[in-house]
């Protein structure tokens, strides 16, 4: 089986959850933004939940299946449908609505067109089998920035034909519970953070406006990282760091003072301070910001970040029965 893209949408990729322990080569894991989102959307195919899919940002792209297909949509909410075979009278009928959060059969010559979003960032499509490219590094996502993995390294192009790997013989699954549950964990506007190792450079009062600060996510976001704008933290003294391992999550004060908050394809290393860290269970609310959404880091200890992660994979893990 095989999808054909008719249309790309502003960016589609290939993504699965990543590719670790290569960070001392300077590759960063990448994967989906939204690792929560793509899991879901797998097991609603009855797919393993770390199976490739189709991350799309902003605005989706249109695809035809030349077998019947299981399709599941998952993240924020793109306008979605499906349209009937061609004809040669006129126009594509039975044009329907493809609902998120829900397995659904699509028919040979059908399409799958999804336009902008109306939510979040970033939506999946996951098609029963999963997509299947050669894995680089045990993992099949796309890594923009260094051109490896998913189809050919790159973003899709319209004319790309997308293997889907053989039924995995598992039961589709339906969520038991209620998609606005998923939205309130996707969806937020207060990102939980941990201290940076960096953090004591900076004055209690300075800490204290940047957890109360709210900031803009700027045209600069992208996979690697995003930009924000507000209040800058000014750190005490005049201190230098050297370059030192970077994380996932980790929001990183360059001079001008403005955050960057490194993301899915960050840099390995880097020499700015870091004053604090998205703890991992926000982590799939920062892949669904987009530019000029705000934001707001609300200080959490370590013992609470671990705490809220165990209660999302408990909650999540049993959030799909078989359909």
């Amino acid at each position: 089986m095989a999808l054909r893209v008719i249309e790309p949408g502003l960016l589609t990729t290939v993504q699965d959850l990543g590719r670790f322990g290569h960070g001392i080569l300077g590759v960063s894991a990448a994967g989906a933004a939204d690792t929560l989102s793509l899991r879901v959307g797998n097991r609603l195919v009855g797919n393993p939940q770390d199976a490739g899919a189709l991350e799309m940002t902003l605005v989706g792209g249109t695809f035809e299946t030349d077998v019947p297909a299981v399709v599941a949509l998952a993240g924020s909410a793109f306008k979605a449908t499906i349209e009937g075979p061609a004809t040669s009278a006129g126009p594509r009928p039975d044009m329907r609505p493809l609902p998120l959060w829900t397995a659904v059969r699509v028919a040979v010559g059908e399409l799958v067109r999804l336009g902008p979003t109306r939510s979040g960032a970033r939506c999946y499509l996951c098609a029963r089998g999963g997509v299947e490219v050669p894995r680089v590094l045990g993992s099949v996502s796309t890594h923009l920035l260094s051109g490896i993995g998913g189809f050919q390294g790159r973003a899709l192009r319209r004319g790309d034909r997308i293997e889907i790997g053989p039924d995995p013989g598992e039961p589709l699954r339906r969520l038991s519970i209620a998609p606005r549950e998923i939205e309130e964990v996707i969806l937020r506007g207060i990102l939980r953070v941990t201290e940076g190792p960096q953090a004591d450079w900076f004055a209690p009062e300075s800490l204290a406006e940047f957890h109360r600060a709210s900031y803009e996510v700027t045209e600069q976001a992208d996979r690697m990282g995003l930009r924000l704008v507000g209040p800058a933290p000014i750190p005490t003294g005049s201190r230098q760091m050297l370059t030192e391992g970077v994380c996932l999550g980790a929001v990183q004060l360059p001079e001008s003072g403005q955050p960057i908050v490194l993301f899915v394809e960050q840099q390995t290393t880097g020499g700015y301070p870091k004053i604090a860290n998205v703890i991992a269970a926000d982590l799939p609310a920062l892949g669904q910001l987009r530019p000029r959404n705000r934001v707001r880091f609300e200080p959490v200890s370590m013992a609470q970040a671990h705490a809220a992660f165990r209660e999302q994979e408990r909650r999540w893990t049993n959030a799909l029965e078989p359909a």
